[in-house]
């Protein structure tokens, strides 16, 4: 995981003082900064801090097991969970990010409860030409107000990220179970979902998740598991199950891309008693052995 401190040291060649006061740290940067012709390659892992890119020019994000490609011009919302890396296409690189800690949001929310900063969202949001120009002119207030000495510009560049976080929640058509009204089964399923994410991401090859199994979290959570089902189905329109195994895939498919890892290792971590008994889960759901898809990439 890259800390905050080595992205200004490996980009910058320096680390602000500030960066880790009572505050939180926020900073905001334009595109030609970080990918000058001194600057490091990106390497695909994942960072301590969140951060929102403009992307102007072609673009493929490795973004945790996914591979989406950008053609002209999109925001792209990373929180500190999931690995990503940029590959650029074009030679025209241009756009902004900034960069900040989850403290700088301390009191005013939890970012994870955005639908952007959820792991199983792709947080990537092509715009138009006409969206380029109000998202660019949102960056260039944030570079406008850190500049300045305004004594309260940290609440306002605070207002400036909820803006954009807004702006892209509202490209996002309301889902079916945005539009239910809030119930029971939502309130299990939202509970459900926090304790299976909670499990991850997995980065040492001695961590292990606990819970893998309908049953496990319905203990967990105090329901019976036909209640738990129950839920889960009317909420997601998928089986407890399903969703479970949906998610072991995909962190089984980022550590056998991005660590070395070997199988048996992967499967100790996944919460599979023998690495036989994890080749026959990743088989029967994606059609190949686990080492055959490491090899595809």
């Amino acid at each position: 995981m890259q800390s905050l401190e080595e992205f200004y040291q490996s980009k910058f060649d320096r680390v602000p003082e500030n960066i880790r006061n009572g505050v939180g740290h926020f900073n905001v940067f334009t595109i030609d900064e970080y990918i000058g012709k001194n600057a490091n390659p990106v390497v695909y892992s994942r960072k301590d801090y969140f951060k929102i890119t403009l992307i102007v020019g072609r673009n493929r994000i490795h973004y945790a097991d996914k591979v989406i490609d950008i053609q002209k011009q999109a925001l792209f919302f990373t929180n500190p969970q999931i690995p990503y890396k940029f590959e650029w296409i074009d030679d025209h690189k241009a756009g902004f990010f900034c960069v900040f800690t989850p403290s700088f949001f301390h009191h005013f929310g939890n970012l994870n409860d955005y639908e952007v900063f959820k792991p199983d969202v792709t947080p990537v949001f092509e715009l138009t030409d006409e969206q380029l120009e109000d998202v660019r002119q949102i960056y260039k207030k944030m570079q406008t107000e850190l500049a300045s000495d305004y004594a309260h510009k940290y609440d306002l560049l605070r207002n400036l990220v909820f803006e954009l976080l807004h702006y892209a929640l509202k490209m996002k058509p309301t889902s079916k179970a945005e539009k239910q009204q809030a119930n029971a089964s939502q309130r299990i399923t939202h509970l459900f979902l926090e304790l299976l994410e909670r499990q991850f991401p997995i980065e040492d090859a001695r961590q292990r998740i606990n819970f893998r199994s309908p049953s496990e979290f319905a203990g967990q959570l105090s329901v019976h598991v036909n209640h738990l089902n129950r839920a889960v189905k009317e909420i997601t329109e998928k089986t407890t199950s399903e969703v479970i195994v949906e998610r072991l895939l995909q962190e089984a498919k980022i550590l056998l891309r991005h660590t070395e890892w070997n199988v048996a290792e992967i499967a100790y971590s996944l919460g599979f008693k023998e690495a036989t008994h994890f080749n026959n889960f990743f088989k029967k759901n994606m059609r190949m052995t686990p080492m055959r898809f490491r090899a595809m990439d």
